[in-house]
């Protein structure tokens, strides 16, 4: 048990926007909406999975929808209430904390600013290690835990609780009301008691995404490595590719973030071009006419000099930018995590290869 106050949370947000892997929304946005929270109502209580008990009611809580519109269209004070209230009504018996869904600038954040309002402690914990674009893509899919009952309201005070025969029909029907709502709402879902996270749960995300952004904050005054050195030791990453971006592709459908990006190499990469397409998140990087890394393992855009990641909806023609790789959970590693995650569901004709094996040289060509 710890304490999470406004120096935490710049920190968590610059390290989950890293894990969001282009997605999860922007962090300067979720920064905001969390730092209000805290200033106003005072600092959260952070609980490791095992200081929850094993029946109480966990309340995982994010927003659903493109992470460009989520930047223009952001959450209000109310919809956390709300979520609560339909929350703890349908169960009949009170939450006993909130934990986020996914790792991302924006849903990692809404958590914190939801626990500090509400007076509630925050699990550390989520159901992604990660950002995926689709409600289904989490661990507890996994472990048998249904979606439903998933609450959902909007800005304007719409609101509903959805039923449904899998996890996959609450994506479908959710996305469509979430298009009807203007692109974004907010949502619980996945609610569950306390040994079903500590079995199924990605722990310590929010520690690690504040390791993170620390690191990536300290990352130029590390002595006897270069930063590119001391950032890629610290987030346990691979050095994908570093290049200009020469050309950006990205529309808004379903509630998606769909697009490609082309970079072109400089440095020791000057004379190749990779490419990364991506839906909300980076699904796939390609050099030249190989694959160096897929879903779920992460693929990562930071700023070349900085550090600092660099998400889908801000990606602009002329930035320079390093790609990096991260390895995923474990558990997305499986038969059945690559069923619900790996490349062939998003329509990648490519075979999932773990990233460190595409690194050293495994089959990646396309």
């Amino acid at each position: 048990m710890r304490k999470i106050g406004l120096s935490e949370i710049e920190d968590i947000a610059l390290g989950a926007s890293l894990l969001g892997a282009g997605g999860g929304g922007d962090p300067y946005v979720g920064k905001l909406v969390a730092i209000g929270a805290v200033r106003e109502c005072g600092p959260v209580t952070l609980l490791e999975p095992d200081e929850v008990p094993d029946d109480a009611l966990v309340m995982p809580i994010a927003m659903m929808g493109a992470p460009t519109i989520l930047g223009e269209k952001t959450i209000g004070e109310h919809e956390y209430q709300n979520l609560y209230e339909m929350v703890s009504k349908f169960f009949g018996r009170q939450v006993y904390a909130f934990m986020p869904m996914e790792a991302g600038g924006v849903n990692s954040m809404l958590p914190i600013a939801a626990a500090a309002r509400l007076g509630l402690p925050l699990v550390d914990a989520d159901g992604m290690g990660r950002a995926f674009p689709e409600l289904q893509m989490v661990t507890f899919t996994m472990g048998g835990v249904s979606a439903t009952p998933m609450a959902l309201v909007d800005e304007k005070g719409n609101s509903a609780i959805f039923n449904t025969i899998t996890n996959k029909w609450t994506e479908e029907l959710a996305r469509a009301v979430t298009m009807s709502c203007g692109g974004s709402v907010s949502v619980s879902l996945y609610c569950m008691d306390g040994a079903t996270m500590k079995r199924y749960g990605v722990r310590d995300i929010v520690t690690r995404s504040q390791k993170l952004g620390e690191a990536i904050r300290k990352v130029k005054s590390i002595s006897g490595k270069t930063p590119e050195e001391a950032f890629l030791e610290y987030a346990e990453g691979y050095r994908l590719f570093k290049g200009k971006i020469v050309d950006v592709l990205r529309e808004t459908k379903g509630a998606f973030n769909y697009g490609k990006v082309v970079l072109e190499g400089i440095g020791s990469d000057k004379g190749h071009q990779a490419r990364i397409v991506f839906q909300n998140e980076n699904l796939c990087a390609q050099v030249d006419d190989r694959i160096v890394a897929t879903v779920p393992d992460l693929i990562c855009l930071v700023d070349a000099e900085t550090f600092i990641p660099v998400t889908t909806d801000a990606l602009k023609y002329g930035k320079r930018v390093l790609a990096v790789g991260l390895k995923c959970f474990e558990m997305w590693r499986s038969e059945a995590g690559l069923e619900l995650v790996g490349p062939r569901y998003f329509g990648l004709d490519t075979d999932y290869i773990p990233l460190e094996e595409r690194a050293n040289g495994g089959e990646a060509d396309v």
